[in-house]
């Protein structure tokens, strides 16, 4: 057997109830390999394993040793124990033997077109659309890689403003980076992103703030330079191409910022009172673009109106093949595969209930950009759009979402020429002063992941929602490294391991 690395380790002992957390990690007994999105349930609460199969679970003060933790994941035997006989930090799951159960044998054999129109003549049946308030975790991380990043200096007529400032400028710019917010809320609403609304309970990010302050450093380098040598009665014009716009020299301070003297009390008190003012409204927009993020996610569930996953409305999109048939823990389920006719977007599978015809979990795929747009030197192509969705059932006997993991991708390129021109009116025979000119060759790639787990969901009256108002003043807390004591009071997805290595340079 492969010597197991160990991400984390159970605190089992007879003082159990003491303990904060529990975590470990869940792999398959004959490959030996992690099993991730495995379901992990304790006394009617549950998380799901990361990708690298790991979870951790928090352990309130009345969990008991006795208390028995229920393991179950779609192909693998279930399991549940008291907590007491989870002695190892490795949990293993046995595949589970396939044998057609009388449901399959006594029903009609289905094809895979014939189940997919059961699956649609029963959506409303199956899955929730009403109101309610979801507890639920979202981690969303950010990568960026710069895939060329090529300028060629052409002219300047401010010293200042040379090849080597350039340089300078293109080489600040970093090559990779990556980007991790995560929060903890409560989401009242439905599946509209119009009718939601959120209350941030805690959040958190993770960036190499290293790269903002050299952003700020040259930023505050150009403003000096363009203060220096351009006439308060003089305009800039940036021109690209066949575009171009205007910068006032009365617009300069607005646009590049204005230094406030400290003597100037009046004017310290209104810098202070717009800083408040601005903290105010950055609170208010950090909680609406999360909103924003987690309104789009329900408004595309293949269930809804319109919904972009369209693998299920727009079934003379697609072929549908039965793959294989498999249980979750008693549950009998089909296998379906999709493939796009032509004009579609997608492939994937889609795990079936054979006994309601509810999708239990959908997997997808991009099989050709998702949009692509060129013109006069930019280009913009959604290269990916892959991702899994699960469900469960709740007491309504109704399915919600349970987790989702989605990946999306876009890269932009821009190839043009760029110019600053200083321009005078008022000074006849310099009607054009100073100008940097440029050309431009770059190209970047953008891919964003979206976890999302839903903890528990209560409906609400329509009363019960228009009773809540929003009132977020949560931002979130700046972390240069990962610290695993910001979530120890909570239950969460299970960081991967780059997350965990993350590490700033300041």
């Amino acid at each position: 057997m492969n010597k197991i690395t160990f991400l984390f380790f159970f605190i089992m002992s007879a003082s159990i109830c003491n303990a904060q957390s529990l975590s470990s990690k869940i792999i398959d007994s004959i490959s030996q390999k992690p099993i991730p999105y495995a379901t992990v349930q304790l006394k009617n609460k549950g998380v799901i394993t990361n990708e690298e199969g790991v979870f951790s679970f928090l352990l309130h003060k009345n969990i008991k040793e006795t208390d028995s933790l229920f393991i179950s994941c779609i192909g693998y035997e279930s399991i549940g124990k008291p907590l007491k006989e989870f002695t190892d930090s490795v949990i293993v799951l046995q595949p589970k033997a396939i044998e057609l159960n009388n449901i399959i044998l006594s029903n009609k054999q289905y094809t895979a077109e014939e189940i997919i129109d059961l699956v649609r003549a029963n959506l409303n049946d199956n899955y929730n659309s009403s109101l309610s308030k979801k507890r639920l975790f979202f981690r969303d991380s950010q990568y960026q890689d710069f895939v060329k990043s090529n300028v060629e200096f052409k002219k300047s007529t401010i010293a200042a403003l040379n090849k080597k400032f350039i340089d300078s400028v293109m080489n600040s710019i970093p090559k990779k980076s990556s980007y991790y917010t995560e929060i903890l809320c409560d989401l009242y609403g439905n599946n509209d992103k119009e009718k939601q609304k959120i209350h941030l309970i805690k959040a958190s990010e993770l960036y190499d703030k290293k790269n903002e302050l050299d952003f700020t450093k040259l930023e505050a380098k150009f403003n000096e330079i363009i203060k220096s040598n351009v006439k308060p009665n003089s305009y800039l014009k940036v021109k690209s191409g066949l575009f171009g716009t205007k910068i006032k020299g009365d617009d300069f301070d607005a646009f590049y910022g204005k230094e406030i003297d400290s003597t100037d009390t009046v004017a310290l008190k209104k810098q202070l009172e717009e800083k408040k003012k601005q903290e105010k409204e950055r609170k208010t927009n950090f909680a609406k673009y999360k909103k924003g993020a987690l309104g789009r996610v329900f408004k595309d569930l293949f269930f809804v109106e319109d919904a972009k996953f369209n693998f299920i409305n727009k079934p003379k999109k697609y072929n549908y093949t039965i793959e294989d048939f498999t249980y979750v823990g008693d549950d009998a389920v089909y296998i379906i595969g999709f493939e796009s006719k032509g004009s579609a977007d997608y492939k994937g599978k889609l795990y079936i209930n054979s006994d309601d015809f509810a999708v239990i979990r959908a997997d997808y795929e991009n099989i050709k950009p998702l949009k692509k747009f060129g013109l006069l030197g930019f280009s913009m192509n959604e290269f990916l759009g892959k991702g899994k969705i699960f469900f469960s059932k709740g007491k309504n006997e109704k399915y919600s979402l349970r987790y989702l993991e989605s990946e999306f991708g876009t890269k932009v390129g821009i190839k043009r020429p760029l110019k600053i021109i200083e321009k005078n009116k008022i000074v006849r025979g310099r009607n054009r002063q100073n100008e940097l000119s440029l050309k431009l060759d770059m190209a970047f790639k953008t891919i964003n992941k979206y976890e999302i787990i839903v903890f528990n969901s209560e409906e609400l009256s329509s009363s019960q929602y228009d009773a809540y108002t929003e009132a977020n003043n949560v931002l979130p807390k700046y972390m240069p490294n990962y610290d695993p004591e910001f979530w120890k009071d909570y239950t969460i997805i299970a960081p991967n391991q780059a997350i965990k290595e993350f590490t700033s340079e300041e």
